[in-house]
């Protein structure tokens, strides 16, 4: 028993030692790229190893000491699963920000007792149109093709595939044979998805269980085919076969303003003009991604950003003076994440999410619970749209409200939506 005892401690002792090895190892490697980069541009920061692991690695150091004083290896096989489940969390230009261990953020769980509310016929469709788009561009668009945090919880792109089919067949037999879905049932979801409770995680803030729930909208615009008076700020469109060389990214708000695509302007000629707004119409439609516009005529079109000058937003600047600006184009419907305009998901209001498709992922069925009236409610819907503000981010989620005329009729229907909530993941079994 004794020979048996040394020969595992010198086992583990090697491998902890390989481990630790190992980490040394990439954290001067790391170091030494910072060093270099910080050189070539002092304003990147490399993130790829963290204060973090570094601390994990001086904890399964000092544990496996300890324990292999008592004989016990145990502890020091747990830290170090833990620490092959650490997972770098990129932003949207593929760059490492920090990293964190998926059991930080993802844990098993199971639904409350309460009617599930969603509409039907409109998360069908959003469920499908999301499908269609693995379909036909998850070949040509890497990014939904990451397995993302989740995949340390064993979540492949392929569960996600099946889930979304699984959905769909049941949404189509449901109201085919106009019932309530099984979907609205807890127990049915319970017993045919692992659901796996997200807990909000910010490596700037102190951590909270619920998520923050940001709401968004699609605001009606009045405007006019024609410049006038009153609707002189043009929304302009990309014209394809111009837009090659990218001549638009060396162009801000502010220059686009100045009438560089006006008659007698340096670019005239090479966009196209689609709508025009005032400056506050302007302003909404570029934060808002999606608009409707009214035309004098009685007609109604929905514009959508399509692409923009490469300057990044700049958090807590005013909208006036960010020198981001998005060119729109003419679309059929509410659209949500797409590569390419042309490949855009198009969503419905009510159950559809904005969220960090990069390492939360495209397609991941959302169920938020909260209080209303004291009563516990059931929220479902899908990530089928994200935007800059989640990339990255795992503690937020921004739900798609609804067309509103003005932010007061948006504020009045938002005041019954919760500010957090807590959130779960459905995966088919």
């Amino acid at each position: 028993m004794n020979m048996l005892f040394n020969q595992k401690v010198r086992m583990t002792v090697g491998f902890a030692v390989l481990l630790i090895t190992s980490l040394a190892t990439n954290y001067l490697y790391t170091q030494s790229k910072s060093k270099q980069l910080a050189q070539q541009n002092p304003a990147t920061e490399n993130l790829a190893f963290t204060q973090q692991q570094i601390s994990l690695a001086s904890n399964i150091e000092n544990n496996f000491n300890e324990n292999i004083g008592k004989g016990n290896t145990s502890s020091s096989k747990q830290e170090l699963a833990q620490a092959s489940k650490a997972y770098s969390v990129i932003d949207e230009a593929k760059k490492p920000k920090f990293s964190v261990n998926s059991s930080q953020v993802f844990s098993s769980g199971k639904l409350p007792t309460t009617k599930v509310n969603f509409n039907q016929a409109d998360l069908l469709a959003t469920l499908s149109n999301t499908r269609k788009y693995f379909q036909e561009y998850g070949s040509l668009d890497p990014d939904v093709q990451r397995t993302g945090l989740l995949g340390a919880q064993g979540v492949t792109v392929e569960d996600i595939l099946k889930t979304l089919d699984f959905m769909i067949a049941v949404l189509q037999e449901d109201i085919a044979n106009r019932r309530t879905t099984r979907l609205q049932n807890p127990n049915f979801i319970n017993s045919n998805f692992r659901v796996i409770k997200w807990s909000a995680y910010n490596p700037q803030k102190s951590q909270k269980e619920r998520l923050r729930i940001t709401k968004y909208a699609v605001f009606t615009h009045p405007g006019s085919r024609k410049k006038t008076s009153t609707f002189n700020i043009p929304i302009y469109s990309l014209k394809d076969d111009l837009a090659a060389n990218k001549f638009y990214t060396r162009y801000t708000k502010q220059d686009v303003l100045s009438g560089i695509y006006e008659p007698g302007g340096r670019e005239y000629g090479k966009v196209e003009p689609l709508a025009y707004l005032t400056r506050k119409g302007l302003e909404e439609a570029l934060m808002e991604g999606t608009i409707l516009v009214n035309f004098p005529d009685g007609s109604q079109t929905y514009f959508n950003v399509d692409r923009n000058n490469e300057i990044a937003y700049v958090r807590g600047l005013a909208a006036t003076a960010q020198k981001r600006y998005w060119y729109f184009r003419e679309v059929d419907a509410i659209k949500g994440y797409g590569y390419k305009i042309d490949a855009k998901i198009s969503i419905k209001p009510g159950v559809t999410f904005a969220g960090d498709v990069l390492n939360i992922g495209l397609g991941k069925i959302i169920v938020l619970e909260y209080n209303k009236g004291g009563q516990k409610t059931l929220k479902m819907g899908v990530i089928a749209d994200t935007g800059g503000a989640f990339l990255p981010n795992l503690h937020q989620l921004d739900f798609l409200a609804g067309i509103f005329k003005n932010y007061k009729d948006f504020g009045q229907h938002v005041q019954q939506l919760p500010e957090y909530a807590q959130a779960y993941i459905l995966v088919k079994k």
